[in-house]
């Protein structure tokens, strides 16, 4: 910190149209600050580092604890949560860019209905049909249980997308998290119903063979989720799927 000053470098855009333009801004230093807690600070007193009146800075937040996902951008080079960004642990200038794997919507904000519509796609839900009781759930493995809750709590964040050298403007790679999320919830009793489902998906355009191992992902994820273990297990599982239907024509 410079005379106790935090420097922010800010890629912004006014519109996805908009040809994008750098703003760098001054925010009194305070202890225990974060990234959000600056960007909430240039929201309360919108005046760049030259002195001039400008716009608040446009960002998502929600829980403020990295388990929502919202907050995702990018940090100094690196995809990550700026709620858990704390500026004593940055070097300055802080430069904050959006993810450049999603359309931008204005500043820091971007679209990731891309990666919701990919989890539609893989059917990434338990369906249970009925509004009565269905009674007491199936009872899973200890050890399987284990397996799946560390792919659980996953928060469709963005982070393994943005580090993914196969998700692109060239390519239609679902990317890992939603081949993730088929190995989750084909592991459940009930969710294993619809297991040919979601594997017919991934076997399919944009699909995991699309996935080239760059391994980026498993490192880039914030909540250490075993993402290329997922899709390792999800070769083999398509693989044996592939076969089983050649054989059953």
């Amino acid at each position: 910190m410079s005379d106790r000053y935090v420097s922010l470098k800010i890629k912004r855009q006014t519109d996805p149209r908009k040809p994008a333009y750098w703003e760098e801004f001054k925010i009194p230093y305070k202890d225990k600050m974060n990234v959000i807690s600056l960007l909430m600070e240039i929201q309360r007193n919108p005046v760049n580092a030259k002195g001039e009146a400008t716009t608040p800075v446009v960002w998502e937040c929600n829980c403020l604890e990295e388990v929502c996902g919202a907050c995702t951008m990018v940090i100094n080079g690196k995809a990550r949560q700026a709620c858990s960004a704390l500026v004593d642990q940055l070097e300055q200038p802080i430069v904050l860019e959006p993810l450049s794997k999603f359309p931008v919507i204005r500043d820091l904000m971007v679209d990731r209905t891309v990666m919701f519509e990919n989890l539609k796609k893989v059917k990434a839900w338990i369906p249970i049909d009925g509004t009565y009781d269905l009674g007491p759930g199936p009872r899973i493995a200890q050890k399987v249980q284990e397996e799946c809750y560390p792919i659980s709590r996953c928060m469709t964040c963005g982070c393994c997308m943005e580090a993914c050298p196969n998700v692109n403007n060239k390519s239609k790679f679902m990317g890992p998290a939603p081949l993730a999320q088929v190995k989750l919830f084909n592991s459940h009793p009930t969710g294993a119903m619809n297991r040919e489902e979601r594997l017919d998906a991934i076997m399919g355009v944009g699909g995991i063979t699309d996935c080239g191992n760059a391994q980026n992902c498993v490192k880039a994820c914030p909540k250490q989720i075993p993402l290329t273990k997922s899709i390792a297990q999800l070769n083999r599982d398509t693989t044996i799927h592939g076969i089983k239907r050649w054989l059953g024509r």
